[in-house]
C-alpha cells in the first residue's frame, strides 16, 4: 500500500498533539508537514507544542509553518470572546518536554498556496483547528480548490456545542473563516463534528493501554488523555465519565479507515451573525434551503474501531527510555 500524503493544520492543544503523533507514525502516511493557527492556545504556543509532540516521537525530520495569529474578519479573540471557563483541557504546554526544534521561516499560508501549485501527487488537507488559515489561503489563491483533492475538518456540532450551546469552538473561533471555506467549492469536504467525536470516547482504562506500549508516543499520548478526562469529567453526562473524545486524531482514523464513522452528504454553511448562535455549523439534514450538498458529515463513529487505531499506531517510533 502506497503512503497517502497530508498536511496536518493544527492548534495544538492536547488532541491535536495525538493526532499529529499518529499521523507521523502510521507506515501507510506521509505527513509532509504541519501548518499552525490561532485556536486552543495562542499561535506561537501551538506551533512549539507542534514542534516538542514531532521530536518525542522521532519525527523532528517533518517541518512545521507557523500561521494565523486571528481570525479572519474578527480582531477580539482569543480576548474577549474567547473568555469562558478554562477546565484545562489543553494549557499552553504539553506535558513532555521542550525543543530545540524551530518553525519554518515561510508562513503558513504561503506554504500552502506553495506546496498545493506545485504538487505532483495527492496531499489531502486535515484542518483540525479554526479555519483561519486555510479561509487566507483561498482568498489569495482562489483555485487552491482544484489542487486539493480532498479536505478533512475536525469541528462544527449539530446537536453538542461546546462552548455555547450551539457552537463548536473550531468553528465559534472564526466563523466567517469557516464559512469561506464551506462556500469555497472544494472538490471533496468531511466534516467531522463532535456529534461523531462524542461517539468515541477513550477510556481510563484505554489509556492505561497506552501508556503500557512502552513507546514515548504511547506514554504522550496517555498524558494527554488523562489530563482531558480530568478536565471532561467536571462537566460531563455521568455515561461519558472517566473518559474524553479525543476529537482530531479520528481524523486521521478516519482517512485510512472511512469505515470508522457514518456520514450524510448535506450542505453546511455557519452563522457569522446571530448573537445566540454565532459559529453554529448549519447542517441542512432535510433539504430545507433547496442548496446542494457541499459536505459530508459524520454523525456517528465506532469506539472501539478508534480505540484500536490508537493503539496499533502509538506502539510504533522511539521506545521509552
Amino acid at each position: 500500500m502506497s503512503k497517502r500524503k497530508l498536511i496536518l493544520d493544527v492548534d495544538t492543544g492536547t488532541d491535536d498533539a495525538v493526532a499529529i503523533m499518529c499521523a507521523a507514525l502510521h507506515p501507510h502516511l506521509d505527513l509532509i508537514a504541519c501548518t499552525s493557527v490561532n485556536g486552543n492556545v495562542e499561535v506561537q504556543y501551538c506551533t512549539n507544542n507542534t514542534l516538542r509532540a514531532l521530536e518525542f516521537v522521532g519525527r523532528g525530520d517533518i517541518p512545521v509553518y507557523e500561521g494565523l495569529s486571528s481570525p479572519l474578519a474578527r480582531p477580539d479573540f482569543p480576548v474577549p470572546r474567547a473568555i469562558k471557563f478554562d477546565n484545562g483541557v489543553h494549557g499552553r504546554e504539553l506535558p513532555i518536554p521542550n525543543t530545540t526544534l524551530r518553525k519554518q521561516e515561510t508562513g503558513a499560508v504561503d506554504f500552502l498556496i506553495e506546496t498545493y501549485r506545485n504538487a505532483t501527487d495527492e496531499i489531502v488537507l486535515m484542518p483540525v483547528g479554526p479555519l483561519s488559515n486555510i479561509a487566507a489561503a483561498v482568498a489569495v489563491f482562489p483555485k487552491l480548490v482544484d489542487y486539493v483533492p480532498e479536505v478533512i475538518i475536525m469541528g462544527g456540532a449539530h446537536h453538542k456545542g461546546n462552548v455555547t450551546p450551539q457552537a463548536e469552538f473550531n468553528i465559534w473561533a472564526d466563523p466567517e473563516g469557516a464559512a469561506k471555506v464551506f462556500a469555497a467549492g472544494f472538490k471533496k469536504v468531511t466534516l467531522l463534528p463532535l456529534d461523531a467525536t462524542h461517539k468515541a470516547l477513550v477510556s481510563n482504562e484505554r489509556s492505561r493501554k497506552l501508556e503500557a506500549l512502552g513507546t514515548t508516543a504511547g506514554l504522550a499520548a496517555s498524558r494527554f488523555i488523562d489530563q482531558r478526562i480530568r478536565a471532561y469529567d467536571d462537566n460531563q453526562p455521568m455515561e461519558e465519565r472517566n473518559a474524553c473524545p479525543v476529537h482530531d486524531a479520528l481524523c486521521v482514523n478516519f482517512m485510512l479507515d472511512p469505515s470508522v464513522v457514518t456520514t450524510l452528504f448535506r450542505h453546511v454553511d455557519v452563522e457569522c451573525h446571530g448573537t445566540l448562535t454565532v459559529g453554529r455549523t448549519v447542517v441542512d439534514t432535510h433539504y430545507r434551503n433547496l442548496k446542494d450538498p457541499n459536505c459530508h458529515v459524520a454523525f456517528g463513529a465506532d469506539r472501539e474501531k478508534f480505540c484500536e487505531f490508537l493503539e496499533s499506531t502509538l506502539a510504533l517510533g522511539p521506545k521509552v527510555s
